[in-house]
């Protein structure tokens, strides 16, 4: 099944420059981050790219996308709804347990948090691999040349603002299907 949605994916005209695990095994054991992240879409062709790649996946979307019709679907491909809106859902902790519990195991996580235009990404993926010792896999979504990219694996330091300046670099030439939700600018992050 997992096949056929990546061919379909690919029938939309999507390409893939996606590394392999041998090339980077830390794909392994990871949080990768997928921006941009506007639309919809976004989750099908970005579960066909860590599906590509052949990854023990879990992809944290928000819990509103769940009912009896899509839950058999959701936890198929590996979803993990999250209750958005509860500040004491202890999204950062559960994703920690998950990594102690499994080796192999790649968290995906769209930063913004949310579809709509944001002025700083949400913390949480920074979180989780800091406190579980893991890389951040940062990838892209390209909707005017049609590639999914897996574009550098970053290694926090510790300093979330500093950190977050230089993942931005990386999305200056981001194209989000729906550009004008898409804050590629690092303003929020600058300690005045």
């Amino acid at each position: 099944m997992k096949k056929l949605w990546i061919f379909l994916v690919r029938c939309f005209g999507w390409k893939f420059n996606l590394p392999t695990v041998e090339e980077w095994p830390e794909l392994k054991r990871c949080v990768i981050i997928m921006a941009p992240h506007t639309c919809i879409d976004d989750f099908f062709v970005g579960a066909a790219s860590v599906w590509k790649i052949g990854l023990n996946a879990k992809i944290f979307m928000k819990d509103s996308f769940s009912n009896w019709f899509t839950d058999p679907i959701l936890r198929w491909a590996g979803v993990v709804c999250i209750d958005r809106g509860n500040k004491n859902n202890h999204l950062v902790s559960k994703a920690v347990e998950l990594f102690e519990q499994e080796e192999n195991l790649t968290i995906v996580v769209t930063p913004e948090g949310t579809r709509k235009p944001v002025k700083r990404w949400k913390r949480g993926f920074y979180e989780i691999a800091t406190q579980a010792h893991v890389p951040i896999a940062l990838s892209t979504l390209d909707y005017k040349s049609k590639t999914a990219t897996i574009k550098k694996m970053f290694y926090p330091t510790g300093d979330f603002n500093s950190d977050m300046i230089e993942i931005m670099k990386l999305y200056q030439d981001a194209n989000a299907k729906y550009p004008e939700l898409f804050n590629k600018s690092d303003e929020g992050y600058r300690r005045n």
